[in-house]
C-alpha cells in the first residue's frame, strides 16, 4: 500500500505543475510573497520572535523580487545582444560575399593576365624570349616556361645560356614537387 502512495503523490503533484508549464504560466507570481507583514503579525505583535521572522521574510520576499527583476534585466539584455549578434553576423557574411566576389574577379584578372603574357612568349622568336627570360627572376622565369607550350619552352631553354638553363630547369621541377 505504501509502494502505491508515493507514485500516486507525484503524479497529484507533477501534473499540475506540469499543466502550468504547458499553458507557459508565470512562476514568478507563485513564489511572490502573498500576504503582507502587517497580515502575518496579526495577534503576534508581542511575540519578539515571530516579528523577526516577519522582518526576514519581508526580506527574503524583497531579495527574491529583486533577483527576479534582475534575470528580467539580463534577459532582456541577453535577448538584445543575441539580436545584435545575428545582425552583425548578416553583415559580415555580406562582407565575406563581396570580398569573395572581388577576390575571384581579381584572380580571374590575374589568370588572364598571365595567359596574355604566356601568349606573348608563344609568339616569341627562342632566341629573344631566352634573352628576356634570363634577365628575369629565376622562378618568374621557370613559372613562364611551365606555362608556355612545351615545344617552345623547349627552344627557350635550348637558346638559354646552360648554366642559366640548368638553374631554371631546376626551378621548374621544385615548383612541380612544390605544388603537385
Amino acid at each position: 500500500m505504501a509502494r502505491l502512495m508515493l507514485p500516486a503523490l507525484t503524479v497529484m503533484f507533477a501534473l499540475p505543475a506540469a499543466a502550468m508549464l504547458w499553458q507557459g504560466k508565470d512562476f514568478t507570481r507563485i513564489f511572490a510573497a502573498v500576504a503582507a507583514p502587517s497580515d502575518l503579525l496579526q495577534g503576534c505583535g508581542d511575540v519578539p520572535e515571530a516579528v523577526a521572522l516577519a522582518e526576514e521574510l519581508r526580506d527574503r520576499a524583497l531579495r527574491i523580487e529583486r533577483y527576479m527583476e534582475a534575470l528580467d534585466l539580463r534577459k532582456a539584455d541577453l535577448v538584445q545582444a543575441d539580436s545584435t549578434l545575428r545582425e552583425r553576423l548578416t553583415e559580415l557574411r555580406a562582407q565575406k560575399g563581396s570580398v569573395t566576389a572581388r577576390r575571384d574577379g581579381a584572380t580571374e584578372a590575374v589568370r588572364n593576365d598571365i595567359d596574355r603574357l604566356i601568349a606573348v612568349y608563344d609568339q616569341m622568336k627562342p632566341a629573344e624570349a631566352a634573352a628576356i627570360l634570363t634577365n628575369l627572376p629565376a622562378d618568374f622565369a621557370a613559372e613562364i616556361l611551365m606555362r608556355v607550350q612545351p615545344e617552345t619552352g623547349a627552344r627557350i631553354i635550348a637558346a638559354v645560356e646552360p648554366r642559366q638553363a640548368a638553374l631554371l630547369t631546376a626551378q621548374m621541377g621544385a615548383r612541380s614537387v612544390r605544388n603537385p
